[in-house]
């Protein structure tokens, strides 16, 4: 069973699911992949504990406060590979951004590997499924492009502009697969 409510957010309507203890999905609208890791009966319950909140900190958020992400209880749904870089994508601070190259030499070196596909790490990386709080859109191309982003390139751009990021230095590709 899972429970569901909507977040009214600067960037547009906001799903949010929960297992009943713990945040299980954020999805902006429209997202690739949305609600993909909602499997079962599901419930509008908006006043469920963590629903209500996972609202507090997204007011938090987007009011430019920097809430911790260990404030809530997540559980998102996903192979043991990608949980692992999820839990990377939860270390980069608020306001940076790093590589799917970065990122994949951590992981590697975590499993004492001595390397790790970049493109292994941007399919994990794309299929988070707490956008935002788990936030993917910290991360961008070893080339400085902004591709990537399961809510949209748009969105990317307004969450890093939300954080302070110097945009400068990056820039928009002309194909990618989350434009």
């Amino acid at each position: 069973m899972f429970y569901t409510a909507i977040y009214e957010s600067p960037l547009g309507e906001i799903t949010l699911a929960a297992d009943g203890e713990n945040l299980t999905g954020l999805w902006m609208d429209k997202q690739k992949y949305f609600a993909a890791t909602l499997k079962g009966r599901i419930e509008d319950k908006p006043d469920l504990p963590i629903l209500a909140q996972t609202k507090k900190w997204l007011d938090a958020y987007f009011s430019g406060q920097k809430p911790l992400i260990s404030e809530l209880s997540l559980a998102p749904a996903g192979s043991e590979f990608r949980k692992a870089v999820w839990d990377i994508l939860c270390e980069i601070p608020y306001g940076q951004c790093t590589t799917y190259g970065e990122i994949a030499k951590k992981l590697a070196l975590r499993m004492g590997k001595t390397s790790m596909s970049s493109q292994a790490v941007g399919g994990a990386v794309g299929h988070n499924c707490i956008s935002i709080i788990i936030p993917c859109h910290r991360v961008v191309g070893s080339n400085g492009s902004l591709t990537g982003y399961a809510g949209g390139i748009d969105k990317k751009i307004k969450l890093l502009e939300l954080e302070g990021v110097d945009l400068s230095r990056y820039f928009v590709p002309d194909k990618g697969t989350a434009l």
